[in-house]
């Protein structure tokens, strides 16, 4: 009979906690440096972990990709000081202590006192270092955790200082505009990152919006979209220039016919019999004028610089109905749009997502809420062609579960 020689098993966690234990004894990781006095430089500091938060086992990953690169570089024979750093600002920070203080929002800080409300920050960033030094240590990741970088000491506040005055005298800073997801929620804007973090499934207005023609009586613009709360703040209308569109002559209930306008791709967006009485590019169409359906801003914009047709190459025929209403302090595309036909930007919307007073129709009412009051406005005006129900995927805020805007 066959025989094996024994197996010599290992009990993993003591052998783990052994090495552990003899690289501390032995400072193997300070010798990992100071044994490369010298060489060339492979600086790492690391993008900081937040630590009034526990760790959990995505940081574990993320560790260890970063500790995988710096003991790379130190077998290539570089240099590698590794320096560990807290992130102690940001809405994680905030949110977290709005909820111990049972504050709502940026109104409720504000009352509670901006300089408590440091503080209380302040008081809780550091919360869970140990759990986070315990973590560290037994996942074998060598970074500095005795001399980390700290975002809210005066030393790392004024070297990013710093380097901005460097930035700006070299002649790189400038002051521009970009339109971004915003979360009334929270009173911040989200980055693109953490706006993929709270899509959910809703059920927003589809609507089919007239948008009377000057100087044709009669005839209207057919425009669609999910946010009739941005039709406030409409300033123009953008097409395709080389789509083909048709002006049609459609029958309403039996009584007077009605022109409308849109992509001769779209023409099922037409409920009930039509004539096709003329057909022309988008081009032909740019710079035509149209009423604006809100008056709430024509005395304020210079004259004729809003409420017409311009050109878009985003425009398409996929959906909708050829023609896309604008509203460029609501959207990326529209205030490039904006920018190169040199539209004005209206914004009816406080940043607690609440109309200002200048938008009478809606003043007070939370923006997604508005939603129902300027679809009855629009059909109580004869400007609603169609109303329907649309289920998509809309962004919120993943902190607070509130709609973006």
């Amino acid at each position: 009979m066959k025989t094996f020689p024994e197996v010599k098993r290992f009990n993993h966690p003591e052998l783990e906690k052994e090495t552990l234990q003899w690289w501390n004894d032995q400072d193997i990781f300070a010798k990992s440096i100071t044994r490369r006095e010298g060489a060339p430089v492979f600086s790492f500091y690391e993008g900081p972990p937040t630590a009034n938060g526990r760790p959990g086992i995505h940081h574990v990953m993320s560790r260890t990709i970063k500790d995988i690169f710096c003991r790379y570089k130190t077998m290539k024979g570089f240099r590698v000081s590794r320096k560990a750093g807290w992130d102690t600002h940001g809405l994680p920070v905030e949110i977290e202590v709005e909820k111990e203080l049972n504050l709502a929002g940026r109104q409720g800080v504000i009352d509670y006192g901006i300089e408590r409300f440091n503080k209380a920050c302040r008081d809780s960033v550091l919360r869970y270092t140990e759990l986070w030094d315990e973590l560290t240590s037994r996942m074998g990741y060598w970074v500095d955790l005795q001399n980390p970088y700290v975002t809210f000491e005066n030393e790392y506040i004024e070297s990013v200082w710093w380097l901005i005055k460097q930035i700006h005298e070299k002649g790189l800073l400038y002051k521009g505009h970009k339109i971004q997801w915003y979360s009334p929620g929270s009173g911040t804007v989200l980055s693109s990152h953490e706006v993929s973090l709270g899509y959910k499934e809703v059920q927003d207005p589809s609507v089919f919006v007239r948008f009377p023609i000057v100087g044709d009586p009669g005839a209207y613009f057919l425009a669609w979209t999910t946010t009739p709360w941005t039709l406030i703040s409409n300033t123009a209308l953008a097409v395709g220039p080389d789509i083909t569109y048709a002006r049609v002559s459609v029958n309403v209930d039996g009584g007077e016919n009605e022109v409308l306008v849109l992509a001769k791709d779209r023409l099922e967006a037409i409920n009930g019999e039509y004539v096709i009485e003329d057909e022309m590019s988008g081009a032909d169409l740019v710079g035509q004028r149209y009423e604006p359906l809100f008056d709430y801003f024509v005395d304020e914009v210079e004259v004729g610089s809003a409420w017409k047709v311009v050109p878009a190459d985003y425009v398409s025929t996929e959906d909708g109905t050829g023609i896309v209403h604008t509203a460029p302090a609501f959207g990326a595309e529209d205030f490039e749009t904006a920018q190169r036909e040199n539209l004005p930007l209206v914004n009816p919307i406080a940043g607690d997502g609440r109309f200002l007073d200048v938008a009478t129709l809606v003043a007070g009412q939370w923006f997604k809420d508005a939603d129902k009051t300027i679809v009855r406005d629009l059909k109580s005006r004869g400007l609603m062609y169609r109303h329907e129900t649309f289920v998509h995927n809309y962004p919120h805020d993943w902190r607070k579960g509130t709609p973006l805007m």
